[in-house]
């Protein structure tokens, strides 16, 4: 079946995709996105940046590039969301591709994606493993070492189960149909991708993750810019869990996959940053402490040394470790701050604000 798949698409002078880039201000990163996409192994069939009224040279940078559309609305649209939806309804084409516009990808990512979904024609949205592009400071460090982790296994858990939590933002692709049905991706949230994957659940699609395909987006490289990400991806994951949990509770595995993520946030950072150090400060016995960051570290790093190892990059997860310990902490701050305006200040964060 896959031969004969392969061979039917091998016909075409393209994939029968259209990538949507949203871009505002992105004159430092677009150029790379846009090099990446025209190394691609199968061409795709339209290429759109969506010019989210940039100041910058973010469409002139676009319109450099031979077959790539820009368009620009007649005012900023305000969030990610807002600008992929800005392009779909010129959308024809058999899948979408949504790619950020400071993402990278393998030369063979679109054409791996797409035969992976012809594999799978009950497939609605499908996602990569992602990797930072840049790995320098600590907090990109800190990204590289949890990206490394979640994708090894929570995101695998998810998928030996069916319901991969979320068809990351950054890099995805969607049967076209089944995303225009859907209304495209809601503007209600902080996190588009989040929304759009459990829309999908709820009516019943399927959502796929693929291990093998890689993507690199540029990560937060200062605290500063780390914490407005931080701002709205955990805003963003307590909005969707007040607007879906009502119709997500009754799906089984995904019910379960999202109360364990929930104990995780607060009670694994409660007990890491809060108990434990109390614990021992009344105590005066720092060993059990220790014993069980020791065995918290154990569990973080096999799985990351192994697939560090695999990828030629064990020296870059050895140095990383420490980094993934002070970006947990700061994870924890987030979502318990944001946690605590959406459910008890009820100030719910509407401002999208970029934060790679």
């Amino acid at each position: 079946m896959q031969r004969a798949i392969e061979k039917e698409l091998t016909k075409s002078k393209c994939a029968p995709v259209t990538v949507l880039i949203p871009a505002y201000n992105e004159e430092s990163t677009l150029d790379q996105t846009l090099s990446s996409l025209s190394q691609q192994t199968w061409p795709v069939e339209r290429i759109i940046v969506i010019d989210d009224f940039s100041s910058d040279k973010t469409g002139e940078i676009a319109r450099s590039y031979k077959g790539v559309d820009v368009v620009r609305p007649p005012k900023n649209t305000g969030s990610k969301a807002g600008a992929q939806n800005f392009a779909l309804p010129s959308v024809t084409s058999k899948y979408t591709i949504a790619i950020d516009a400071d993402t990278s990808l393998d030369d063979n990512a679109i054409e791996k994606m797409v035969k992976s979904m012809e594999l799978h024609p009950e497939t609605s949205a499908s996602c990569s493993f992602v990797l930072p592009k840049k790995i320098h400071t600590i907090w990109e460090r800190g990204r590289f070492i949890e990206y490394m982790f979640a994708f090894v296994f929570y995101k695998q858990v998810q998928e030996w189960y069916g319901k991969p939590l979320i068809s990351s933002g950054c890099f995805s692709i969607y049967k076209s149909e089944d995303l225009i049905k859907a209304g495209g991706w809601s503007t209600r949230t902080m996190a588009e991708d989040m929304d759009l994957t459990w829309t999908f659940y709820e009516q019943g699609k399927t959502v796929r993750f693929a291990p093998d395909i890689y993507c690199y987006p540029i990560e937060p490289e200062t605290l500063n810019m780390l914490g407005k990400q931080l701002t709205r991806w955990s805003h963003g994951l307590f909005q969707n869990l007040k607007i879906h949990w009502k119709n997500i509770s009754k799906i089984p595995v995904l019910r379960e996959i999202i109360i364990v993520a929930m104990a995780d946030v607060f009670l694994g950072g409660a007990m890491l940053f809060v108990v434990g150090p109390l614990l021992t400060i009344i105590s005066g016995d720092p060993l059990l402490y220790a014993v069980a960051l020791l065995a918290d570290g154990i569990f973080i790093g096999i799985p990351v040394i192994y697939k560090g190892w695999k990828l030629k990059m064990l020296q870059k997860v050895l140095t990383s470790l420490p980094s993934f310990f002070v970006l947990r902490a700061v994870n924890a701050f987030f979502l318990y701050k944001a946690a605590f305006k959406e459910f008890v200040l009820k100030q719910t964060l509407t401002k999208y604000e970029k934060g790679h």
